[in-house]
């Protein structure tokens, strides 16, 4: 008995140094990969007919804004009066009554002067993967710039070129470190699983009818 709770636990030790060295590798592979393809700077942005503004809530649990949500309306509107950009997928998760990403972002976004009809929204956008596929297989866009913070971003970029997307990520500004520690350490386990993703070849959750971006 003795042996076999110790062999037991060699494998537990085993699982457990190759799960951390694979969630350091898939971090790492990601971010080396998008580096040269995500910028806090409008300059580095080709013009692009369509980006695709990844949503999150408006605010947070305890009810107060979510600062992830407003960093990435401002950007998305900055971009979108530099001229570098027409038209705008907001893509996220609408899978409760009282809860609707894509409309509080298309709201956000008109009463800083964004036209309605410059807005598409994806209502399927409920992972990041989904997003990003749905973009191009449901709106028809091959290359696209993706609006998020940094560190999502870099996983999204990622997705978007393993799907054969020309795709580049403009940052929204970020939450200090103490507000976004728990997201931060989330997004480790997020950057393994959309490797493994790939691996297993996960698809979108929802297809859906074309729609046609002018």
């Amino acid at each position: 008995m003795k042996k076999l709770i110790k062999n037991i636990f060699k494998i537990f030790l085993l699982l457990l140094v190759a799960g951390i060295i694979f969630i350091a590798w898939a971090n790492y592979s990601i971010k080396k990969d998008s580096e040269t393809n995500v910028s806090y700077n409008i300059g580095d942005v080709p013009k692009t007919k369509t980006a695709l503004l990844l949503g999150t809530g408006k605010n947070l649990s305890n009810g107060q804004p979510n600062a992830y949500f407003y960093n990435r309306i401002q950007a998305t509107v900055d971009l979108y009066k530099s001229g570098r950009i027409q038209y705008i997928i907001v893509s996220g998760d609408n899978s409760q009554k009282n809860y609707n990403e894509p409309e509080d972002m298309q709201l956000a976004l008109m009463e800083h002067g964004i036209p309605k009809d410059k807005i598409f929204l994806d209502f399927a956008g409920f992972r990041t993967l989904d997003s990003v596929v749905r973009a191009k297989e449901i709106f028809g866009q091959n290359k696209l710039v993706i609006i998020s913070q940094k560190f999502h971003n870099e996983r999204a970029v990622f997705l978007a070129k393993q799907n054969g997307i020309e795709a580049y990520g403009f940052n929204a500004e970020d939450v200090n470190k103490y507000a976004g520690f728990k997201t931060n350490m989330r997004e480790y386990l997020a950057k393994a699983k959309a490797y493994l993703d790939l691996i297993l070849g996960v698809k979108p959750k929802f297809g859906g009818d074309k729609v046609l971006i002018p």
